[in-house]
């Protein structure tokens, strides 16, 4: 080879890893932006920084492979279907304490599902990874939840919580399409 062809040679090897170097955090942006939605942008403008945000949602995905996430068995989830009926039935009559009994039907549903509970931060970091769809629906009822332990929340903002509620309720319920698990979500989400 000559010194001209070797050079060449260097500069194509050189391109071709500053265009993978530019390419690879773009194919990863898309491919979190297509698994989080709106979770994506609304985790970039919280963080302030694209690089953390998308550090931050890469944690989560590394995360949840660590959980045992499970569908719920048809009993279960019958029953959770006929308790949030009941919930949202009492909503007429108490509806600060219906909109208190969704976020604690939602809890349990996830804890019975596998996604750890208590920080109500991690929990929808957690649900983000599987349900990035509903995840705002979450964040927007338990912004109307702190108003109503304060007793700050108007009726129609507690009845916006409940149908954000109901939301991702409806999403846990699924197990993975099932038939059974397809009237649950139909019948949570019929009232």
């Amino acid at each position: 080879m000559t010194t001209t062809m070797i050079v060449i040679l260097v500069l194509v090897v050189i391109l071709l890893l500053i265009g993978a170097a530019l390419a690879i955090p773009a194919m990863r942006r898309r491919r979190l932006q297509e698994q989080f939605g709106p979770e994506y942008e609304r985790t970039v403008e919280s963080a302030g920084d694209r690089r953390e945000a998308e550090q931050d949602l890469q944690e989560r995905t590394q995360r949840r492979k660590e959980l045992e996430i499970r569908p719920l068995d048809p009993a279960a989830r019958q029953a959770y279907a006929q308790r949030w009926r009941s919930t949202q039935e009492r909503f007429v009559d108490a509806p600060n304490e219906a909109v208190d009994e969704a976020d604690t039907l939602v809890q349990q549903v996830m804890r019975e599902r596998g996604y750890p509970v208590g920080s109500f931060d991690q929990q929808a970091r957690d649900v983000s990874v599987d349900h990035a769809g509903v995840v705002s629906e979450y964040h927007a009822a338990h912004e109307i939840s702190l108003l109503n332990v304060q007793r700050q929340a108007s009726t129609e903002q507690l009845r916006e919580a409940m149908v954000h509620y109901r939301a991702l309720f409806a999403e846990l319920l699924e197990d993975g399409g099932s038939a059974a698990g397809q009237t649950a979500e139909e019948n949570a989400s019929s009232r």
